[in-house]
């Protein structure tokens, strides 16, 4: 799609895509960037998978709550991302890959940047889930979306059917004579 109305709709569906993208990243940004006014602070995990583990120890509905807020915080960037990228032909693991990398420095950032604020701490699980939840909403939604739209754009766009006596370059120029005025 580069020219036309076609053009248009790609500019139309970036800019909401980035508009989206950023609605998004303010909304994350005050969700886990506010101070919390807490009585004590839990120390900062470092360790992978020992925040999941003791998740898990809770039992399964406050585990499912918990490791599906951290699936489900950027997982909406899986989808966001490639779609303020505009692009409907490119390699899907090309397309998952930098999702993905996007996303984790995303959430690293986000991590890191909680060191600053009171009553938040840091949790190396967060960011695993993050970006898991990134990488699985990328892969359930975007192949079959970027499907849909390549097969739309394939229905507008036919081919128009040439004359059987002309070769596949076309037709030969002709140059009319023109005289040279004195």
């Amino acid at each position: 799609m580069g020219q036309g109305s076609g053009g248009q709709a790609v500019i139309r569906f970036r800019a909401v895509g980035v508009f989206l993208l950023l609605a998004h990243l303010l909304l994350v940004g005050w969700l886990t960037l506010r101070p919390l006014d807490v009585p004590w602070m839990t120390a900062a995990n470092l360790r992978p998978f020992a925040g999941i583990r003791t998740d898990l120890s809770l039992g399964p509905v406050e585990a499912a709550h918990r490791i599906g807020e951290g699936l489900l915080l950027l997982a909406p960037l899986g989808v966001l991302l490639p779609m303020a990228g505009g692009r409907l032909h490119v390699s899907p693991w090309a397309s998952l890959a930098r999702t993905v990398a996007a996303g984790s420095l995303i959430s690293l950032t986000i991590e890191l940047a909680q060191t600053g604020v009171p009553g938040q701490v840091v949790d190396v699980d967060s960011l695993l889930l993050n970006t898991v939840g990134v990488g699985l909403a990328h892969l359930l939604v975007v192949p079959v979306c970027r499907k849909r739209l390549r097969r739309r754009g394939q229905d507008r766009v036919r081919p128009v059917p040439r004359p059987r006596d002309e070769s596949p370059q076309g037709s030969t120029p002709t140059i009319s004579r023109v005289g040279i005025a004195p």
